[in-house]
């Protein structure tokens, strides 16, 4: 479902986060947009286990792999197969995330401490189909993170603000201990990109969505 602009996208040639990921071999632009939430908000240390939903072209896994160091798993999951070289603890799937058997996920990883989200809609132009789109990524990230969280455990993913944003943040808010949006300094000024972090899964939702019982 997401956009494909990595660092072959002509319309990022000019532009200055582009040309630095270039220079520092990062996969994409959206690394430092990862970088200031993890700066902001503290998400990612040493040993974190994490889940990269929409993981293309794989720069936040890039970033990501070290901070937690080579001892942690990272699993990255994205409908087209990430190309660059990683570490041997990260792991990617090529998979629909609308598709992705929970209950196997778990088995096979354990829980995550950290779900992160940066899944976008291939943009169509439409506002009234671009921005509910991008709700519907937004919401089945939370239910993968409230299923695949360990107590406490984190969340962090983008959704395009619309009317149903407030609805959002509540519904994170409801589930986490700490709900806030943040919006990127790295973000173009035209777009309607923010994102919302929540801290602290609790336990009554992680048991909720337990997708190894019954």
């Amino acid at each position: 479902m997401a956009t494909r602009k990595g660092l072959g996208d002509k319309r990022n040639r000019h532009d200055p986060a582009y040309l630095r990921a270039k220079r520092e071999k990062y996969a994409g632009r959206a690394i430092y947009k990862l970088q200031e939430i993890d700066q902001r908000f503290r998400l990612i240390k040493p040993g974190t286990q994490l889940l990269d939903l929409g993981c293309w072209p794989g720069s936040w896994l890039q970033y990501a792999v070290g901070k937690t160091g080579t001892e942690a798993t990272l699993v990255g999951v994205d409908l087209v197969p990430v190309e660059i070289a990683l570490p041997a603890n990260v792991q990617t799937i090529v998979g629909d995330v609308t598709k992705l058997k929970l209950d196997r996920l778990v088995e096979r990883f354990g829980r995550f401490d950290l779900v992160l989200s940066d899944m976008a809609p291939n943009t169509t132009g439409n506002k009234d189909f671009d921005i509910p789109t991008s709700e519907d990524l937004f919401l089945r990230a939370l239910d993968i993170a409230s299923a695949s969280l360990r107590i406490g455990g984190h969340f962090c993913a983008k959704v395009f603000q619309g009317g149903r944003f407030p609805e959002l943040l509540r519904e994170v808010e409801s589930r986490f201990q700490q709900g806030r949006a943040y919006r990127c300094e790295h973000t173009r000024k035209q777009s309607r990109e923010q994102y919302i972090i929540g801290r602290g899964l609790k336990a009554t939702v992680a048991r909720a969505h337990d997708p190894t019982e019954g």
